[in-house]
């Protein structure tokens, strides 16, 4: 099977157990959990937990609610992220935000509701005695690279300093956070529950850090005309501080870096590769990719 293929039949793996997963009353709150997750996206960073777990010899059926548990803590923080009192955006992947649809209460709630449900999933993961202590470490490293240390950190960052103001090393340091955590935590997730070394692990950080890096900067490159268009002033991003053309470099750079570095370990996973390439198409995002 070629590596697109494989790619989305582990696409529809996870958004059945997405569908699954979520909350199916009438109420408006489980309306907007809902509408956040299943109004489209790429699905990157569960496909990187998945992608890394066969890498290091995870089944998927086990490893599958992690990938699940990394997508529901994604889309809480795009629902915050749209909110007026941050990023004030009015479409999330060619539909109305969710607050935009649902109301900002709600769209609130829905995030919240999102973050816990996460979690619920994660402890109610049932795995064979042997991998309860690795179970544990997973869900110890998702609730840290996501937290204060991590991608709120990102985001507290992101909203507090001022564009004109940032250093290089504070802007690697904030795209690594915001944007970088959740991709290092989801292949590190497979690395932990297989039997990956030492040195495999290291290697494994190393990509999941440089397609970090690299994401963010195809989303500042993608983003930087519509900026222009609508004359926004951007908050500190790759483009606004090194320019486009050396953003574009600096991407190529870290995708290529994230490559070598399982080249270096010898870990087999044209997935991980693919998944990474794909991050050098410049197109114009489609209605589905926005922060996908």
């Amino acid at each position: 099977m070629e590596v697109e293929d494989k790619l989305v039949q582990k696409k529809k793996a996870i958004n059945t157990e997405l569908e699954r997963l979520l909350p199916r009353g009438d109420s408006l709150l489980s309306q907007a959990m809902r509408y956040a997750v299943l109004s489209g996206g790429k699905r990157f960073r569960p496909l990187l937990v998945l992608s890394s777990g066969e890498c290091f010899g995870v089944d998927q059926d086990v490893i599958l609610p992690f990938a699940c548990a990394v997508e529901l803590i994604h889309n809480y923080s795009l629902i915050h992220d749209d909110l007026p009192s941050m990023d004030n955006d009015d479409f999330r992947r060619g539909k109305p935000s969710c607050h935009k649809a649902f109301g900002e209460n709600i769209a609130l709630l829905a995030g919240d509701g999102l973050l816990s449900l996460s979690f619920e999933v994660l402890a109610l993961t049932l795995l064979d005695k042997k991998l309860i202590l690795k179970k544990e470490h997973v869900i110890k490293e998702i609730s840290c690279f996501a937290g204060v240390e991590g991608m709120i950190g990102g985001q507290f960052m992101d909203i507090t300093l001022s564009p004109e103001k940032v250093s290089e090393e504070k802007l690697y340091e904030l795209m690594l956070k915001k944007t970088g955590s959740l991709i290092i935590v989801s292949v590190k997730a497979g690395s932990i529950l297989g039997e990956a070394s030492p040195s495999q692990i290291e290697a494994i950080l190393n990509y999941g850090k440089n397609i970090g890096l690299a994401f963010q900067i195809r989303d500042d490159i993608l983003d930087s005309a519509e900026n222009v268009l609508e004359n926004h002033l951007s908050r500190p991003n790759s483009v606004s501080i090194f320019g486009i053309e050396e953003a574009e470099l600096r991407l190529k750079h870290h995708v290529n870096a994230g490559i070598r570095a399982l080249d270096k370990a010898s870990l087999e996973s044209d997935e991980l590769r693919f998944l990474a390439s794909k991050l050098l198409s410049l197109k114009e995002k489609n209605e589905n990719e926005q922060d996908s």
